[in-house]
């Protein structure tokens, strides 16, 4: 059987459960002998680790990577998962992550989900997926002009060459069209890129507010109270107003400029307690 290679894990606790279970299924190993071979004392500390009860430090992670036979792009990678798995907030896991995906990409190995992490995190490659099939021959550096907020040439080439890659688009000669490809995370650290997006496309909706004419952007709220299950109608009504939009933007006959759509709902106040 053997173990997976370390790049299809992102929590190091399963990647050490993996490790213990298949040196146990040929032989006597014992997590006595896994702590010791990571220099513990306490025999049963790595099993509490994997069994959440407890957690590696940085130094303890460069043990057990040791005991766990890692060296090279596989031990920092492995110290990589480390951080992303007790990482506090969403901006040290994303760089955790980032880590890990560098490491992979540096090594030519995929990762789990890091291509639809990758494409979430980033507002770049949604609006330029829109923005480039509409301009037939554009170079990335006209394509970074057309764009209402700060983005380099270099980065727009990259975005292409990426969504080429992954098929969220096809080159036919100088120009792109949109491809059938999609990108489809469902791991825990899709959540953390999803949110990065999130919080980007609010800050250039409040931007809006003074960049554009209310004529080219359209702003309006309701505060309400409301129950628990009208909340629940009214995201069903969201969802098929959402649909909805979709499909006048799939029948759309060209592009003339990209727009995004923030559907947003969230609570004023606290639950009564």
């Amino acid at each position: 059987m053997g173990m997976k290679p370390i790049t299809e894990y992102q929590d190091y606790r399963r990647y050490m459960q993996d490790y213990y279970d298949e040196r146990k299924r040929v032989s006597s190993f014992s997590w006595r002998e896994f702590a010791r071979a990571a220099g513990f004392t306490s025999p049963t500390y790595l099993k509490l680790v994997c069994e959440g009860k407890s957690r590696l430090s940085l130094a303890g992670a460069e043990n057990v990577g040791a005991a766990l036979h890692l060296a090279g792009f596989e031990l920092d990678y492995f110290k990589s998962m480390v951080a992303y798995c007790h990482a506090e907030s969403d901006l040290e896991k994303k760089k955790a992550f980032e880590s890990m995906l560098e490491l992979a990409k540096t090594n030519k190995v995929k990762i789990v989900d890091g291509e639809a992490f990758r494409y979430f995190e980033s507002w770049v490659h949604p609006v330029v997926r829109e923005l480039a099939p509409a301009m037939r021959g554009a170079k990335p550096l006209d394509i970074a002009k057309r764009c209402c907020h700060e983005v380099s040439a270099a980065d727009v080439r990259e975005s292409l060459d990426f969504m080429v890659k992954v098929g969220l688009l096809k080159k036919v000669g100088d120009s792109y069209v949109q491809a059938d490809g999609h990108v489809k995370g469902s791991s825990a650290v899709m959540p953390v890129a999803l949110r990065s997006m999130h919080r980007k496309m609010a800050a250039f909706a409040q931007d809006a507010i003074d960049k554009f004419p209310p004529s080219e952007r359209n702003f309006s709220g309701l505060t309400m109270g409301i129950s628990d299950g009208d909340y629940k109608k009214i995201l069903q009504e969201l969802e098929a107003c959402r649909k909805k939009i979709a499909r006048i933007a799939l029948n759309s006959r060209g592009t003339e400029r990209v727009y995004r759509l923030n559907l947003q709902l969230f609570p004023l106040t606290w639950e009564e307690k």
